[in-house]
């Protein structure tokens, strides 16, 4: 609990050093106890045993005995087998907790800003979003959320895939089967279709080969009417890109799509810049950088190839190309991709290059933001009955219709138009929670069962929670705004409980943000959400004791709601206040 640890942190540096503990040798040792039951914060003695030559557990009793006066009212201290463990004292977790109740924020401070570009998403024009889309997309929307929440400048940058030689073999199927033709057939949706069609052409007749190919040239050589062409597919594309989007409820729009073609002219910058640094060399005819430390089977210098025997740029270019505009047009401090970990290698040599040039300085911080990928029972890459990648929009559309099934079940009064507003809450909530919920660099295994369960650590559990609290008050008809200034008492174990657990929410986030690790804030929400099921079932709300009790446990019941509601919002994940 970080604000228990502020407040204990001085007297805890006073005994020590006037036990002849330097800050050195007892920096980073107090953290959060390991064991709930024993505490909320820990401070092993054992490191210290070799400083001061006595055993743990006589160091741990002689602070115990000396810090305990000095907390008296904030924390109790205990010792426990080498251990100094304290616990907030439930009057000082009181006032904390009526703190948080009047703030806005919940605690969680504004950083001084810095600006960052959060790169994501990433589908390719004229192919469909698919399930290895959804990782990257939900991922990159709640550290932008996050990120925003904490003050920051973010640029949202989708780097779609817009550009390069398959769109000769695109632009000649679109004449063939006409443009009005070829627009509609993009604008249902069926973008697989068009793009397979076209490969079929590509791999069986050389005439369209040919075609192809010098498309492929007047294309890159900026031909107006090819251009006009290109856009044509390009704006069918991002029209379905940006409605699947509004269907995840994510940040992303038209706005912040930068494709490849944006960076085009920054391409030949990049050769020249390398050059003159002299980085670049010859290799067979392509020109390379070697930034050393990365070796091929045979033991020799892997090199980053920024352009090929035929003149042709790679993708680490237009990577490179990234950087220059994210630094110098954008004036980005942090950059940030949140890209699958198979490509783990290709970011660690580019962000290696652009260092070594000079596109970026040492207050930059470039990130790969990795993750695995999403599994099906069988621990093999979830795929459609067919065989197929699932469409990244069946998906969403599934996970609806089994989330407005399970509310029909649970509560048939809801109707209509309420009923699918609450259904695609949950719905598309759960798809989100699950990838979120999982350790971003491991693999998750995709199951509907568990993720539309009402128990657990899933989004319906904890978007019932927070429905539940609604319900309280729509009965209580107490205006929660009222409770702002209400003095909170904690008599009871399960409302400690919940009131320890809804003091870490602030340090919970940050933690979340500086690792970027959504899952730390999804394990924390499970646990208020826990933390309240036992605190309702024991502890009467309406039919409390006395009518202080009850606003009291009111003004919990108020601040848990926040808390759920505001962790799923960074996460981009909805509260209904029904369900």
């Amino acid at each position: 609990m970080r604000m228990l640890a502020e407040a204990v942190y001085p007297a805890m540096g006073l005994t020590l050093s006037g036990m002849g503990v330097t800050e050195s040798d007892c920096a980073d040792l107090l953290g959060p106890a390991t064991v709930e039951e024993h505490g909320d914060l820990a401070l092993p003695c054992h490191s210290l045993a070799a400083v001061l030559r006595r055993s743990p557990m006589d160091i741990a009793e002689e602070v115990s005995l000396t810090l305990a006066p000095a907390l008296a009212g904030i924390a109790k201290v205990s010792a426990v087998s080498g251990f100094v463990n304290l616990s907030a004292e439930p009057e000082w977790l009181a006032v904390r907790l009526s703190e948080l109740l009047a703030d806005d924020r919940l605690g969680i401070a504004e950083e001084e800003a810095r600006v960052a570009a959060v790169d994501y998403s990433a589908p390719n024009v004229a192919k469909e979003m698919h399930v290895g889309h959804l990782r990257s997309t939900v991922i990159g929307d709640a550290i932008v959320r996050m990120l925003t929440y904490k003050g920051h400048t973010v640029y949202r940058e989708n780097h779609v895939g817009d550009w390069g030689t398959p769109f000769g073999m695109l632009i000649e199927h679109l004449l063939d089967l006409g443009e009005a033709n070829a627009a509609e057939e993009l604008s249902v949706g069926d973008l697989d279709g068009f793009y397979k069609q076209a490969r079929a052409k590509f791999e069986s007749d050389d005439d369209f080969v040919e075609r192809s190919r010098r498309r492929v040239v007047l294309l890159q050589g900026g031909d107006e009417e090819t251009l006009r062409l290109w856009s044509v597919l390009v704006e069918e594309s991002m029209r379905y890109f940006n409605e699947v989007y509004q269907m995840l409820g994510v940040l992303l729009t038209r706005d912040d799509i930068m494709g490849e073609s944006s960076y085009h002219h920054l391409l030949p910058v990049v050769v020249q810049r390398l050059d003159e640094s002299g980085l670049l060399e010859e290799s067979e005819g392509a020109r390379v950088v070697y930034p050393g430390g990365w070796v091929n089977r045979e033991g020799e210098p892997m090199p980053v190839i920024i352009s090929k025997a035929d003149g042709g740029y790679n993708y680490a270019t237009t990577d490179l190309a990234c950087i220059i505009d994210r630094v110098e047009r954008l004036g980005c401090d942090d950059l940030l991709y949140v890209v699958g970990t198979p490509q783990s290698q290709h970011f660690d040599m580019v962000f290696e290059v652009a260092q070594q040039a000079g596109f970026m300085g040492v207050s930059h911080n470039a990130v790969h933001v990795k993750f695995g990928s999403v599994l099906d029972s069988d621990g093999k890459i979830l795929k459609s009955r067919e065989g197929e990648v699932i469409k990244l929009v069946d998906l969403l559309r599934e996970s609806i219709n089994r989330a407005e099934q399970a509310v029909a079940e649970r509560n048939p009064e809801l109707k209509g138009a309420q009923r699918q507003e609450v259904a695609r809450a949950i719905g598309i909530g759960a798809v989100k929670y699950a990838d979120l919920s999982t350790e971003r660099t491991k693999d998750y295994v995709f199951d509907w069962d568990r993720m539309l369960s009402f128990e657990g650590n899933t989004s319906p559990y904890l978007q019932y929670a927070h429905a539940r609290i609604c319900s309280i008050f729509r009965r209580s008809g107490a205006e929660r705004s009222s409770l702002r200034s209400t003095g909170i008492s904690l008599d009871r174990p399960e409302e400690q409980l919940l009131a320890r657990r809804l003091a870490n929410f602030a340090a919970v986030t940050d933690d979340t943000l500086a690792t970027y690790s959504p899952h730390r804030l999804c394990t924390y929400l499970h646990s208020v959400a826990s933390a309240f099921a036992t605190f309702y079932e024991s502890c009467p709300v309406l039919a409390a004791e006395d009518e202080a009790t009850m606003t009291s446990r009111l003004a919990l019941c108020d601040l848990t709601a926040k808390t759920i509601s505001t962790g799923l919002g960074l996460l981009g994940i909805d509260s209904p206040e029904q369900m």
